[in-house]
């Protein structure tokens, strides 16, 4: 809904990636007066289309829309953003069908780069609904330590540099320096910010990486996993909705 420049270029990369996959994608591009309720009686449209496997709301949502409202309306197995509730809690229980892209992007990332987590000390820098929690969750569900940092933690730095995989999805510019990190430790960047007109991260990346053993760029790095991540969780979605293994 409305003309945010991110959620076009996202939305852009996303029916791209379709694309490539074979996947058919639809966009419903609403202006940004749409009502509520014609949000919701398009979601409810989609819901019942036997054609479509996977349903997602592009936030933000403008502010006379509730948030949280819409997301609850969708169909919870075409939830391909895994943020209905009830695909929460069965990330919480460890028995999903699909997982948040970004943190899910995250833990490929690691276990292809053949990072172990079980026992490790992992710091996550940020605790919002969409990538902070469910990714504590998922390092948890994979045996590490984990630290969930946030606004009101004390002394910061002297908790990320405990961390053997630190995780920052803060969204200031630059905000992890090379003093809050411990040497040899993995850093993955989960921010994206526009600074003097550029894409940058929550890591001040030049300075890191002369420490960290592992880090990711901005852009590069993330991005295209969760949209990776996307795909996947759809190809899930079709192969539930048709009984195919």
């Amino acid at each position: 809904m409305g003309d945010n420049p991110a959620s076009r270029v996202y939305v852009n990369n996303k029916k791209k990636a379709c694309e490539e996959c074979g996947f058919k994608s639809e966009e419903f591009a609403l202006p940004e007066e749409t009502t509520e309720e014609e949000l919701l009686s398009l979601i409810d449209t989609l819901n019942k289309r036997d054609d479509i496997d996977g349903i997602l709301c592009q936030l933000p949502l403008p502010c006379h829309i509730n948030e949280e409202k819409v997301l609850l309306a969708i169909d919870y197995s075409k939830d391909v953003d895994a943020f209905h509730p009830v695909n929460v809690g069965k990330i919480m229980i460890g028995n999903f069908d699909f997982l948040p892209c970004t943190p899910a992007g995250v833990m490929e990332l690691i276990k292809l780069t053949g990072i172990e987590v079980s026992g490790k000390e992992c710091v996550v820098i940020g605790r919002s609904n969409i990538v902070g929690k469910p990714q504590a969750m998922l390092l948890l569900h994979a045996n590490g330590t984990v630290t969930v940092c946030h606004s009101r933690t004390k002394d910061l730095a002297s908790v990320t540099k405990r961390a053997d995989i630190l995780i920052a999805a803060v969204g200031k510019a630059n905000f992890v320096t090379a003093d809050m990190v411990k040497t040899g430790a993995v850093v993955i960047d989960v921010g994206m910010n526009r600074l003097d007109g550029k894409l940058c991260g929550d890591v001040k990346f030049d300075e890191v990486s002369s420490v960290a053993s592992a880090i990711t760029p901005v852009p590069g790095g993330v991005g295209p996993m969760t949209i990776a991540m996307l795909m996947k969780n759809t190809l899930k979605a079709c192969k539930l909705h048709n009984n195919l293994n």
